[in-house]
């Protein structure tokens, strides 16, 4: 019976002294000793940081109230994306625009004066013409559209062969479709210069250093 109440003694003083070795290197600030509990997560740590997650709205009246109260915010995030999406920001464009062959393509279009791009201009001028019920006004306005039809059909095909050019020169190892690439900066010269996305970066005058 006293070696049993001996061996409890020394293990129970043995707890004892590790516990405040524990206790002391603890408050050391020993980095090896365990803190006693689990690192918390890095989700739950910015979670803490961030504060509690507003509830969802309990009325459609409150809804409303969250989204006007949100909406300066909203505003200001899509004016930065449109701003960019300008610039020729490829996180920012879409599928088609993406891509240093699409931009040198661009370049290439918005560095040359197109008739193409008058289209839009001559067609409603055309179709104010229509509205007089003039026969021969009307004779002339689809004689001078089918004209500007064939014109355009040809400055495409010539803009088309020029485009893939240069891309196949510059890009050798590029794996975009002449059509594709004709195509694209066909409805590109279509477009008024002050209406492409992306903004030109280019104008007529640096034709040559694109070239």
């Amino acid at each position: 019976m006293k070696f049993l109440r001996r061996n409890s003694a020394e293990q129970t003083a043995t707890v004892d002294n590790d516990g405040g070795e524990q206790a002391t290197r603890r408050e050391a600030g020993d980095p090896t000793q365990p803190k006693g509990k689990p690192t918390p997560k890095r989700r739950e740590a910015e979670g803490r940081k961030r504060g509690p997650v507003p509830p969802p709205p309990q009325t459609q009246r409150e809804a409303i109230k969250r989204m006007r109260r949100n909406k300066p915010e909203r505003r200001k995030a899509a004016a930065e994306r449109r701003e960019r999406m300008m610039a020729g920001d490829d996180r920012y464009l879409m599928q088609r625009d993406r891509g240093p062959v699409r931009a040198h393509v661009r370049d290439v279009v918005d560095s040359r004066r197109h008739l193409m791009g008058l289209f839009m201009p001559l067609v409603l001028i055309v179709f104010a013409v229509t509205l007089l019920r003039n026969p021969l006004l009307e004779q002339l306005a689809t004689v001078f559209c089918l004209a500007l039809l064939v014109t355009m059909v040809f400055e495409g095909l010539m803009l088309g062969r020029l485009v893939n050019k240069q891309v196949r020169a510059k890009f050798p190892d590029s794996a975009e479709k002449s059509l594709s690439l004709g195509w694209y900066a066909f409805i590109r010269a279509m477009q008024l210069r002050k209406l492409r996305v992306p903004r030109p970066r280019v104008t007529p005058k640096d034709a040559a250093k694109v070239g």
